[in-house]
């Protein structure tokens, strides 16, 4: 009886054999010619027409029926990239050879539409048994859905991320009865897409994410009558209100992803209680009310995800019942005052991932999580007020990949041993705490630590050599702001992977180390220490590097012409140091952003430096020695926004090629330089072609990877640090004290975003622009020493948010300007030096105050011209004297009688003083 049963098994296996001798030669054919459409650098490579590889079946993303040998499933995704061939028309027809197929991933694909006739509705009749389709991330528009209207056996549809262009109409989609998974991601539905889809009476997963739903999900039609629906995906959308209680009928659900929407209300009293059979709740972004005991799901037995973040997580009563959950993981950061722990999480055994972040808490770190979960792999406690010692768990901690218990307020050592409870961390924050005392050589335990953060403590000591040895896997070690001392490295370095390394607001000293030259750094920040010494040439070697930060040092010698070969720089800071020497005409990065070399001893002209770094967003060269012109290749800068180039030795004119910057740049600060000429005459005559200079989050281009720089500008007598959001709202012009003459442009005025303008100290001439009236943000307004004459336009009451006004030694004459809204604030001072003004605050009353009370109010132009134009004063002399002349003249020659009376007084005048003139001579 046994041999029989072996020989029954024997023949099976040789009838499989012989069924399953190598794939069809037509469909061997047709995958060969397939190829050529599908295949992208290291894919499909044995697809080779060679007798040596003849089974297709044994091809890469081919399967086959193991009784038929025919190809049942062709798996294409992202075989064609985009980036090698762009988008192109797929003939449908290369499919028909396989006619059981019953699964076709076309994925990725950058595929734009079908060869015309030639679409998926060729397919329909043949391919009777396709049941899965795959057609995301392509470029599609709606007119596929007509040409899958004829396959009836799809029992899955992903059409997600493709590029229609109108929303899906509910009678647009073909009526799939047997459709079980339906993916839209991306597509834009109509708002009555989600009534109309209970036709779909069939459908376990339905996926809809960004689709542009609005409004409420409806109550009771549509939607809640798939009581098969096990996947419901509605994230991402714009959907509000509260859950419609008919909810409650979906009693299969086990994952549900609500995130990303406007839904409201209190999770106790939603339906989300009832779904028990829920495994996966994703509720993130929205703004519901979370019990942070999560006692709506005490019931939920399966419940393994949950996912609340950035709701309003609050704190309850407890009752004394345990959940009948054991969660996998659980994220519930968001904004709340809960007090202590939940109960529940005493009683969780299996979690791997947790986040209560920027939830108020009391208490100490809690190590009994650790302890009672002994396959936790990440804890995110950020922010949550616990305070007291760090407690490691009683035993080592093996699987513990993440831990963040940043910005909270432990204190004291961190633990000698720390490093031997969690030897496999792959990354610890422990910044922004109180932690103090020196950092333990047991980090250097971890090797498989890639980011350490232990910045704004208050450490001290040195870094311990065994880190620099042991942590070879570290890429990320931030330990600014602390009281570290010492040289920064030993010779004993290890760090090769390193490629951030952010050091700053510490007491370092020394040379900057040259094992650094080890590394692969992207982002060097040492700045803020008292490191000597001469700059690197090596570092011009990092052949990554992205930002540099070494100011506030005692960095002596020039930039290393070596600074030449960083073509990926985006930040350079050297700002408070020795560096001396001149910029590097060859030092051009065409990626660089920022660059901040203030407060140096840089010298000599700026050649072309920095000539070809078009991204260039700021440049501050202030409180230097550089020589020569500001070349004109600075106009030529597009993102340009902060120009500060004060306190240096500039000289000539302000080039023409800067004239559009007045008004694009948000700082221009070219004060205390030799400047001299007039402001460029070329600004926009019309307010309308001036773009408001606002901050736009789109604009920020400070990297996270780095600390915000703050730049210094003087406005209001004072000098401010500017950083963050607060500089991208700043916006001001300074071209004090330098030689600038000529008249000041009336085009100044339509800067209506400007908050200060600043031209003392130079020699312009001419009026105050009535044009000034327009700036309505200004704050400070400083004209004082200079030429400028006649009166005080009266149109400047309308500077609503001045608080600085200055004016004073200057020509200026008649009344100053009402004492009202804003300028019933300023002193004497403002005017002091002007002895042609008067009125208050000036002690010097006006002669005429009574009469010129009593007269009409002067225009505009009066005003601007002033009392007295010397300039008319002597035209109409010269004119009036020379009218007298001509009126003597034509009298006497008309006049006989009068003319002989002129002869003889002129004779009598002429015998009278000429014995008087021999006189005086001959004495």
């Amino acid at each position: 009886m046994a041999s029989r049963w072996v020989w029954m098994g024997v023949a099976i296996i040789l009838a499989e054999m012989w069924l399953c001798d190598g794939c069809l030669e037509q469909e061997r054919i047709a995958l060969v010619q397939l190829k050529s459409f599908f295949q992208s650098p290291l894919t499909l490579q044995n697809w080779v027409d060679a007798e040596e590889s003849s089974d297709c079946c044994q091809w890469e993303r081919v399967e086959c029926s193991r009784t038929t040998g025919r190809v049942t499933q062709l798996s294409l995704n992202d075989t064609r990239a985009y980036w090698i061939s762009g988008i192109w028309s797929l003939n449908a027809s290369l499919f028909l050879p396989f006619e059981e197929l019953t699964s076709l991933f076309l994925k990725g694909n950058s595929i734009m539409g079908c060869v015309e006739n030639e679409g998926f509705e060729r397919l329909s009749s043949r391919l009777n048994n396709l049941q899965v389709l795959d057609l995301s991330y392509n470029f599609f528009n709606e007119s596929l859905l007509s040409s899958l209207t004829g396959f009836s056996s799809l029992k899955s549809l992903n059409l997600g991320y493709n590029q229609f262009t109108t929303p899906i109409q509910p009678q647009e989609l073909p009526n799939f009865e047997n459709l079980e998974d339906l993916y839209l991601d991306k597509i834009t539905l109509n708002s009555s897409f989600l009534q109309t889809v209970r036709v779909m009476t069939s459908l376990k997963v339905l996926s809809l994410s960004g689709c542009g739903l609005t409004g409420l999900l409806p109550n009771a039609q549509g939607l809640c009558e798939l009581k098969d629906l096990q996947v419901l995906d509605v994230s991402n959308n714009d959907l509000q209100g509260t859950l419609p209680w008919c909810l409650v009928n979906l009693m299969s659900l086990q994952l549900l992803d609500l995130s990303s929407n406007q839904f409201t209300g209190n999770i106790s009293q939603s339906p989300l209680k009832n779904l028990t059979s829920l495994v996966n709740l994703q509720l993130s972004n929205n703004h519901f009310q979370i019990p942070f005991s999560l006692g709506p799901f005490f019931h939920h037995s399966n419940l393994k995800h949950i996912n609340g973040q950035n709701n309003d997580i609050y704190g309850e009563t407890e009752l004394g019942s345990f959940p009948r959950f054991q969660l996998n993981s659980i994220l519930l950061s968001g904004c709340g005052n809960c007090g202590t722990f939940p109960n529940f999480l005493y009683h969780q055994h299996d979690l791997q991932r947790v986040d209560l972040s920027n939830i108020t808490l009391r208490g100490s770190f809690p190590n009994w999580l650790l302890t009672n979960n002994t396959g936790l792999k990440a804890l995110y406690l950020v922010n949550n007020s616990l305070s007291g010692h760090l407690e490691l768990p009683f035993h080592p901690h093996v699987n513990l990949l993440v831990l963040d218990i940043s910005n909270n307020s432990f204190h004291n050592h961190i633990p000698l041993e720390i490093g031997s409870y969690f030897p496999k961390l792959n990354i610890l924050n422990m910044s922004k705490n109180g932690f103090d005392g020196s950092i333990p050589s047991s980090f250097g335990n971890i090797n498989s630590l890639e980011i350490l953060d232990l910045s704004d403590n208050q450490l001290s000591g040195i870094i311990p050599e065994l880190l620099a040895i042991g942590c070879f896997s570290l890429n990320t070690l931030i330990l600014s702001n602390n009281n570290l001392q010492g040289h920064i490295f030993s010779e004993h370095f290890n760090l090769t992977n390193l490629w951030w390394l952010q050091l700053e607001g510490n007491n370092f000293s020394g040379s900057i180390p040259d094992c650094l030259s080890k590394s692969s750094l992207s982002i060097l920040d040492l700045g803020d220490n008292h490191l000597s010494g001469r700059i690197p040439g090596w570092i011009g070697n990092l052949s990554y590097l992205k930002d540099l930060i070494m100011s506030n040092n005692h960095l002596e010698g020039p930039i290393p012409l070596e600074f030449c070969q960083l073509q990926y720089l985006e930040v350079l800071d050297l700002a408070n140091n020795n560096v001396s020497g001149i910029l590097p005409s060859c030092f051009s990065p065409s990626s660089l952003i920022h660059v901040h070399l203030s407060d140096n001893g840089l010298e000599g002209p700026m050649t072309n430096a920095l000539s070809n770094s078009r991204f260039l967003r700021t440049l501050d060269l202030s409180n230097n020695h550089i020589t020569g012109r500001i070349p004109n290749w600075i106009g030529g800068l597009p993102a340009l926004s902060f120009l500060l180039l004060k306190n240096n030795n500039f000289d000539g004119e302000i080039p023409y090629d800067m004239c559009h910057q007045f008004y694009e740049l948000s700082l221009m600060d070219l004060s205390h330089n030799n400047l001299s000429g007039p402001i460029p005459p070329c600004l926009p005559p019309e307010p309308s072609a001036v773009p408001d200079l606002q901050f736009s989050e789109s604009s920020n281009n400070w990297s996270i990877f780095q600390p915000e720089r703050s730049l210094n500008f003087t406005t209001k007598k004072h000098s401010y640090s500017y950083k963050g959001k607060i500089l991208w709202l700043m916006s001001g012009i300074d071209l004090s004290s330098n030689k600038l003459t000529g008249k000041i442009p009336s085009e100044l005025g339509y800067l209506n975003m400007t908050r200060a303008l600043n031209l003392s100290h130079n020699g312009f001439t001419g009026p105050i622009p009535s044009t000034f009236s327009n700036l309505e943000q200004i704050e400070s307004l400083d004209l004082s020493y200079n030429n400028l004459n006649g009166k005080i336009p009266f149109q400047l009451l309308e500077l609503n948010f001045l608080s600085f006004f200055r004016v004073a030694y200057n020509n200026l004459s008649g009344m100053t300007p009402e004492r009202s809204k804003q300028f019933a604030t300023f002193d004497a001072n403002s005017y002091e030096g002007n002895p042609y003004l008067c009125g208050l605050p000036l002690p010097k009353n006006c002669s005429s105050a009574s009469e010129s009370s009593s007269l009409p109010r002067v225009s505009a132009m009066d005003e601007e011209n002033g009392f007295l134009d010397m300039y008319i004063f002597y035209v109409s002399f010269i004119v009036s004297y020379t009218f007298v002349l001509l009126g003597i003249f034509l009298v006497l020659y008309i006049n006989p009688q009068w003319r002989r009376a002129w002869f003889c007084l002129i004779e009598v005048c002429i015998s009278s003083c000429m014995p008087k003139l021999f006189y005086h001579r001959n004495k």
